[in-house]
C-alpha cells in the first residue's frame, strides 16, 4: 500500500493538539484554584466572630474585613481573567482537533482508496488469469489413464537398455 503523503502534517497537527489540550488543563485548573482560594476567603470572612471588648478591636474587625474584601475583589478579578484564558485555551483547543479531524478524514479516504486499488489490481489479475485458458502441467492436462505422458511414452519392460 501507498504510504500517506501527509502522514508527517497529521503527527504535527496531533503535537499541536496535545499541547493545546495541555494549556486548556492548565488554564482549567488555575480557575479552579482561584475559585477555591476565593471561596476560601469569603467562607473566613463571613465566619470571623464578631465579638469585641473595645473601639480598637472593631476597628481592628473593620480593617480586617475591608482587607477581606479587597482580596475578594482582587481574586474576582483574577477569577475572571483565568475563565477568559480557559475560554480561549479552549477555543484553540478545539480549532487544533478540527484540524487533526480533517487530516485523519484525509488518511481515511487515502486509506480507503489504496484498498480499492489494491482490490482493482487483484481482480485484474485474476482476469487475465482466466483469460489465458488452462495452464500447461495442471492435472486439466493429464491423459485420464492416469499416466504422466499417456501410452505411447511408456517404456518397454521387455527391453534393456
Amino acid at each position: 500500500m501507498r504510504e500517506f503523503s501527509l502522514a508527517g502534517l497529521l503527527r504535527l497537527r496531533k503535537l499541536q493538539q496535545d499541547a493545546a489540550g495541555g494549556s486548556l488543563l492548565r488554564a482549567r485548573s488555575r480557575a479552579s484554584e482561584l475559585a477555591a482560594q476565593r471561596t476560601h476567603v469569603r467562607d473566613a470572612m463571613l465566619g470571623a466572630g464578631q465579638d469585641s471588648d473595645s473601639i480598637s478591636t472593631m476597628h481592628a474587625i473593620a480593617a480586617a474585613r475591608a482587607s477581606t474584601s479587597s482580596m475578594l475583589t482582587d481574586l474576582s478579578v483574577l477569577e475572571s481573567e483565568a475563565q477568559h484564558g480557559v475560554d480561549a485555551a479552549l477555543r484553540e483547543h478545539a480549532i487544533a482537533r478540527r484540524a487533526v479531524l480533517s487530516v485523519e478524514k484525509l488518511e481515511a479516504r487515502h486509506r480507503e482508496q489504496a484498498r480499492l486499488e489494491e482490490l482493482r489490481d487483484e481482480q485484474k489479475t485474476l482476469d487475465e488469469l482466466s483469460l489465458r485458458g488452462p495452464l500447461t502441467g495442471h492435472a486439466a492436462d493429464a491423459p485420464a489413464d492416469g499416466s504422466a505422458h499417456g501410452p505411447a511414452h511408456l517404456p518397454d519392460r521387455g527391453s534393456r537398455i
